[in-house]
């Protein structure tokens, strides 16, 4: 199929040209139209349920709301996990699912099931599912300011109604959250004195509510020969028209709600604040869905801001953006661009010092474009995106797009050479074809095992096959594209442009004449010393082996985001307003740290957060500018000026807190999970595990997940008093809930705006003295609370987090970066198995050690299956199993080189080093496979017998190409491995380096290896080979002997 498609492809030059012109037009086009985004999709198909039940407290919230709702879950098919969180008044509930399953089937398999259970809720606690949102989802986050003449109300009302409405109608935004400020109720503080002595009972203050502030429709009129439409306007925002309204008439006379009720503005309960540089602001979150393209949603979001400042009074601001995502994504993609031009830049100087010739290195270059434009083309069809991934797998893949074409060109400029020195007998038509044709099943075969080497990457699963896999597929089709390339392109591009060079009959350039005189005399002694040579490369290859057990491990690489988030959690018990005020502090102290450019801070949980954060958790979001310090010593600086605060910091980055939180539900490295029913015995065993795992050396940022108790407030009706009375218990929790917990009675419309007019007592009034004396209603009149309930100060849990139906306690931890991460979970793993647990408790280890172990055990396990494959290949091309072993013993020989690298880098063997051991396996097989194909194909097609003059000239043939494809596949990747913690480069940096050290062991030793291996033990399989094609040619065919032309290996 191959030699057909040669053969056509120079026969149809100019449609193959012209082919070539429109693909490189179409593929520049698609390009700019490829999604951009910093990772590739990592979400986990997640479907959040959020159930708000206002003044419930946890046991209750857990007990009536989140059980019935996690029972039901628990049951879909594809569940792999449910979490939930009953919180004061709320209750979450993330119900996680097997990596590629349908997020809009889950979601109607929920909808389902949540219809089902409503029943089983209490009466106006609904369950909402969450939006789709991406786990990369925060893309921005918005200070909106204003001069302290502005109330926070006032900045509320701008972010909900004005900002919030307008983001929400750009296409991709997912939600937009605001925290911070205060959001404007129309309060009712009844008065049960002055209720009691005017004689109005509270069902009617709550009904001449209801329809305050309403309008209604007349219907139509016909009058003056025009037909007019009547609206009944009662709708009012004035205070005063509220305060004078009609609640009841008592003996005649009209009762207004002034007389027994206090009417005035008053923030919503809230259970979140914010700040930005140390001062108030409301914080607006945009969350995106998945999918879309983070840096043009960016830049229509950034303009919307931008027009809505415009707008606004003086002094308020709405454009102070504290977290862009898009910074990241750009200087990520911004540093692999320039990587990649920087590797087309130093391949063609290597192709150049080594053909000394314009033109066949604008040949072999040709193959980068196209190539690549082909890649994104083929992106473009599959739904792929253009990020630090996709970009790293053409990065690691550019020195070897014109290996194919290199090993061509370079074999038909030889034979164009060697046709005019004998007096042009055969027409360049012919040259060109056997020449391309001799060297085609070496570079088909290195590049079927090269795609054959990423079969383990594509088998991993979770956020590491999610975060890889398209670096593979990248790779892989630009590997591919360029083989169609060299198969087609190329042979044209040679037909025109080599036959007339003047230089043809030239012979190599000094680059090449040394090579090849240093390889003639080390090939020499390695013949003479064969034993010597195989004892030291096996010697090199098991103290590799031995070393590399040795290596630190960890799962990624740490990246550098330019950003910081930082996690800082109180004592729960904490009011809002004292947690708000520390936290204002904090920001201060974080704004004195020189490198700090941005301060912003999230306490608690906004009204449409996912995640049920209490008061007693901030975030704190730092915006940086390099000046000189390492990420680490500006992370410790941090770290020892908040030690001052009374508060338990965790400092990581947005995106590798969210990758923590995907893998363990927990937004840290390592998290140690306690699962029991007692919480007093969870909690008692958690800070016994800490205590105990804070000896473990490299563990920092160690702290019990905040379940504690906090002072609560009971009220106990006592049964027989309430009987006294004539009152049921019902009938007096219900009307505690009313008074204390408040009602929303109606609602006020002012334009797009919407108002809660709320009953709810005084806060005053909701003290323990306080509910005491409340008067509420009964049979015999109004009662103060105290006679028929005790009120007791007491305290109970803050919230109940549970897993997969049990409850459980987290202790956390980070690394400190320096410790091997597999050495510090050994020691946790020591710590757990000296721990009694009492019966019905268990202990689970989580985090993202458990990613790197199980893709370790993954790439391991199915790598052998991929070298198995290799071996296959090559044995149906060969028929030799000793060729097929001499070709893979590059393998080994890599490995020197590739452990030697790691650890002169101080690079830890990760899941991405793995990636360039599995890369490395395909590159270094090519060249074994060069010399062995063109050791044979001297025997058959020119009779060279076997021997030292065989081996000797296949080696210096193929000299050229050999290093030529290794020296451009591996200086390509010095780009990579210059700033190893530039943004982009983190990931792709250990990659680069495992290649580069292995390809130089590997390419090194196999100059003289490869000769001298197939020297000393060659001879039978060789013999024997060239016997099978011999015999194959002078097949009978319908009984006479017809001769077939020579198959070329």
């Amino acid at each position: 199929m191959f030699n057909f498609l040669v053969t056509q492809s120079l026969r149809n030059r100019l449609f193959v040209l012209a082919f070539a012109a429109a693909l490189i037009i179409y593929g520049a086009f698609t390009v700019t139209k490829l999604p951009v985004d910093v990772f590739p999709d990592l979400n986990r198909p997640t479907v959040t349920i959020m159930t708000e039940a206002e003044g419930l407290a946890p046991p209750e919230v857990e007990q009536l709301v989140t059980f019935p709702l996690e029972t039901q879950m628990n049951g879909l098919p594809g569940v792999t996990r449910v979490r939930s969180t009953s919180g004061v008044g709320l209750s979450i509930i993330y119900v996680e699912f097997d990596w590629g399953t349908d997020i809009y089937r889950n979601r109607q398999q929920i909808a389902e099931r949540l219809s089902l259970v409503q029943a089983q809720l209490p009466a106006n606690v609904v369950p909402q599912m969450g939006p789709i949102n991406s786990i990369m989802g925060q893309i921005m986050l918005i200070a909106v300011t204003g001069p302290s003449g502005v109330s926070a109300m006032d900045l509320r009302e701008l972010a909900d109604f004005t900002i919030r409405p307008r983001l929400l109608t750009i296409p991709g935004v997912a939600q937009v959250i605001p925290i911070g400020g205060e959001v404007r109720q129309y309060r009712v503080s009844p008065n049960p004195a002055a209720l009691r002595a005017l004689g109005v009972t509270q069902a009617q203050v709550e009904a001449a509510l209801a329809q305050f502030g309403a309008n209604t429709g007349g219907g139509f009129t016909d009058q003056y020969g025009r037909e007019f439409l009547i609206r009944n306007i009662g709708r009012t925002r004035s205070l005063d028209d509220l305060r004078s309204i009609i609640v009841a008439t008592v003996a005649g006379q009209p009762v207004a709600l002034r007389q027994v009720a206090d009417v005035s503005f008053a923030p919503r309960i809230k259970r979140g604040d914010a700040g930005f540089q140390g001062q108030s602001a409301v914080i607006v979150s945009v969350e995106k869905q998945p999918g879309i393209d983070t840096i043009r949603l960016t830049s229509q979001v950034e303009q919307a801001i931008r027009d809505i400042t415009a707008t606004l009074p003086n002094g308020i601001r709405a454009d102070q953006v504290l977290f862009r995502q898009a910074s990241f994504i750009e200087t990520s993609i911004g540093n692999v661009k320039k990587v990649l031009l920087e590797a087309i830049v130093v391949v063609a100087i290597v192709l150049f010092a080594f053909l000394l010739n314009v033109r066949t290195t604008a040949i072999s270059l040709t193959a980068i474009p196209v190539s690549i434009l082909i890649t994104a083309i083929v992106f473009h069809l599959m739904g792929l995106s253009i990020n630090t991934m996709t970009l790293g797998g053409l990065a690691i893949a550019i020195g070897e797009l014109v290996d194919d074409a290199v090993v061509d060109v370079e074999n038909i400029f030889r034979r164009l050479r060697e046709n005019r020195e004998k007096g042009n007998p055969r027409s360049v038509f012919d040259v060109v074809v056997s020449a391309s044709q001799e060297v085609r099943s070496g570079i088909v075969y290195a590049t079927m095992i090269i795609v054959l080497v990423f079969v383990p990457l594509f088998a991993l699963s979770g956020i590491e096959g999610r975060l890889f896999a398209p670096l593979g597929q990248a790779y892989i089709i630009s590997i591919l594209a360029s083989l169609v390339v060299s198969i087609t392109l190329t042979p044209v591009m040679a037909y025109y442009m080599l036959p007339g060079l003047k230089r043809l009959d030239e012979h190599e350039g000094v680059i090449v004449r040394v090579l090849k005189r240093g390889n003639r005399r080390l090939l020499d002694w390695s013949f003479r010393h064969p034993k010597t040579l195989m004892t030291g490369a096996l010697a090199g290859v098991i103290a590799a082996g031995a070393f590399a057990t040795q290596l630190p491990r960890s799962f990624l690489p740490p990246f550098n985001e330019g950003t910081l988030t930082i996690s800082m959690l109180f004592n729960p018990g904490i009011s809002l307003a004292e947690s708000h005020r520390v936290g204002l502090i904090a920001e201060r102290i974080i704004m004195e740290v020189p490198e700090v450019k941005l301060v912003g801070r999230r306490t608690g949980r906004a009204e449409l957060d996912e995640h049920a954060e209490g008061v007693h958790s901030a975030e704190i979001d730092v915006d940086l500018h390099p000046n000189g310090r390492s990420k680490n010593e500006i992370v410790n600086d941090i770290r020892a000026r908040l030690s001052v605060l009374p508060v338990t910091t965790n400092i990581g980055q947005p995106i590798s807190h969210r990758l923590d939180h995907i893998l363990s539900g927990v937004r840290a490295q390592i998290a140690l999970k306690i699962f029991g029913e007692d919480l007093d015995t969870i909690r008692a065993l958690a800070e016994e595990l800490r205590q105990r795992l804070a000896s473990v050396p490299g563990v920092v940022d160690l702290q019990v997940e905040k379940q504690v108790r906090i002072p609560q407030l009971e009220v106990i009706v006592d049964y027989r008093r309430a009987a006294l009375y004539g009152l049921q218990p019902a009938a007096i929790t219900e009307q505690l809930e009313r008074l204390s917990n408040g009602r929303i009675v109606s609602r006020l419309v002012d334009g797009n705006r919407r108002f809660d007019v709320v009953v709810r007592l005084q806060d005053e009034r909701r003290t323990t003295q306080g509910l005491a004396d409340l008067l509420i209603e009964s049979p015999v009149g109004w009662i103060p609370v105290r006679q028929i309930a005790d009120i007791v100060e007491t305290d109970g849990p803050n919230q109940i987090l549970r897993e997969n139906g049990k409850r459980r306690v987290v202790v956390m931890a980070n690394t400190d970066g320096a410790a091997d991460m597999a050495t510090v979970i050994g020691q946790i793993r020591q710590v757990i198995a000296k721990h009694q647990l009492p019966p019905g408790f268990f202990i689970s280890l989580e985090g993202t050690f458990q990613a790197q172990e199980e893709s370790m055990r993954t790439i391991g396990l199915l790598s052998l299956v991929s070298l198995a494959m290799i071996f296959a290949v090559l044995y149906s091309r060969y028929r030799s199993v000793l060729f097929v072993a001499i070709i893979m013993s590059s393998v080994p020989l890599a490995l020197i080189g590739s452990v030697t690298a790691l650890w002169l880098a101080g690079q830890p063997l990760s899941v991405a080093s793995m990636v360039g051991f599995i890369t490395l396996t395909g590159i270094a097989t090519r060249n074994g496979i060069l010399k062995i194909s063109h050791y044979v194909n001297l025997a058959i097609h020119e009779g060279m017998s076997f021997g030292p003059d065989l081996v000797m000239r296949g080696s210096l043939e193929r000299l050229t190409p050999v290093l030529m494809t290794a020296l451009s596949a591996g200086v390509a990747l010095v780009p990579l491995m210059i700033d190893a913690y530039a943004p982009g480069k983190e990931i792709l940096h250990p990659v680069a380096i495992t290649i580069f050290g292995g390809l130089v062991t590997a390419t090194v030793l196999d100059t003289f290896l490869t000769p001298t291996l197939f020297l000393r033990y060659g001879r039978k399989p060789l013999e024997r080979l060239v016997a099978q094609v011999r015999d194959a040619q002078q097949a009978p065919v319908g009984g006479t002997i017809v001769a077939k032309p020579l198959e070329s290996f």
